[in-house]
């Protein structure tokens, strides 16, 4: 079958990204849509099994970090385009082991835009889309938000690493005129998250009983994005944005943590039929991790004036929808929480 344009997502069997394929996959059937993803811990091959026989969809295991395989398969595949999602994400694993998201995150980067360069010299109508974070902004105070002139201020690892490939992908961009957009994202949250991050874990641990532990005094605030709203934001601006534009994606949607934990109790008490105020009970305040940023907020607004995205959901309806979509999928979540899909999808993909 001849296909009209070809994406590569790198990353696509990790939570964000899983999203963001099924929804190329169902909108675009005249795309093909390759997946790149070496199935690290995040990585999970059950979130896209409703569309792993789809004919515009192809998987492919490998690592972005190995520049001669990545050369190699953009020479073979022919990409029209690169959305780059793949990363190392969660800050708490930066601090224990800095080198890994450098690798991912850094030299992984690097790797795919010398290959991109070098695929895509002399020809048109191409494009590199890396997905980034608010994060790289730092943090902020009671008031205002980042905007995307905000100047970086990384206060992490992980933050530190994706500033470093932001700052890359516009270096190839202005130095070399490589077609580029970037977006800077807030807090994701939905169905299919792995659980060290906050909502699937806590509601696991609800479900078990199990204590919440909720970081120094628990005010820390985000904005929160639902993920489904994210993919549709990436769907808009890999193919109406600017190039070497960035784009702010964010949610309107800025709670403190123990606001959002708290609320999540509620809602994990009606749908448990559970006493009211019985899962608070299980919030435990634990030391604060180093350099943990305060408060980040994101202006979206450039993004709805310029390409007409707005976000569809606000957090009490989401917070619902994820709640209830974890405890729909019990078994989705225990595999995830106890690592039984890991050995299976290695041991499937082990040789593609």
């Amino acid at each position: 079958m001849n296909f009209d344009h070809k994406i590569l997502v790198t990353g696509g069997a990790g939570f964000i990204g899983s999203h963001l394929v099924r929804l190329l996959v169902n909108k675009y059937p005249n795309y093909s849509i390759v997946n790149l993803d070496e199935l690290t811990y995040a990585g999970n091959m059950e979130n896209l099994k409703d569309i792993e026989n789809a004919s515009n969809y192809t998987f492919i295991k490998g690592d972005i970090t190995d520049a001669d395989f990545i050369h190699e398969l953009f020479s073979v595949q022919q990409f029209d385009g690169v959305i780059h999602l793949a990363a190392e994400s969660h800050v708490d694993r930066s601090i224990s082991n800095p080198m890994s998201f450098i690798m991912t995150n850094i030299v992984g980067t690097v790797n795919l835009l010398n290959a991109a360069k070098k695929a895509w010299e002399g020809k048109d109508g191409k494009r590199f889309f890396h997905v980034s974070t608010d994060e790289v902004y730092g943090t902020l105070g009671e008031t205002g938000l980042f905007t995307e002139e905000t100047a970086y201020d990384p206060r992490s690892p992980y933050s530190a690493s994706k500033a470093s490939s932001d700052h890359l992908v516009r270096a190839y961009h202005h130095t070399f005129g490589l077609p580029i957009v970037v977006s800077n994202c807030s807090n994701n949250y939905g169905p299919n998250q792995f659980p060290e991050k906050l909502l699937p874990l806590f509601i696991h641990n609800i479900k078990n009983e199990k204590p919440l532990p909720v970081y120094g005094d628990g005010k820390y605030t985000r904005d929160w994005l639902w993920v489904m709203d994210h993919a549709t934001a990436i769907d808009v601006i890999y193919h109406k944005g600017k190039n070497g534009d960035t784009y702010n994606i964010g949610g309107h949607n800025e709670w403190k943590n123990i606001d959002i934990i708290h609320q999540l109790c509620d809602v994990m008490d009606d749908l448990l039929d559970r006493a009211k105020g019985s899962s608070r009970e299980l919030i435990t305040f634990v030391k604060d991790r180093p350099g943990h940023d305060r408060r980040y907020a994101i202006d979206a607004t450039k993004l709805k004036d310029e390409l007409g995205w707005v976000p569809s959901l606000q957090m009490e309806e989401g917070l619902l929808k994820t709640a209830k979509w974890y405890l729909e999928n019990e078994e989705w979540l225990d595999n995830v929480t106890s690592g039984n899909y890991q050995k299976y999808y290695k041991e499937q993909y082990a040789n593609r």
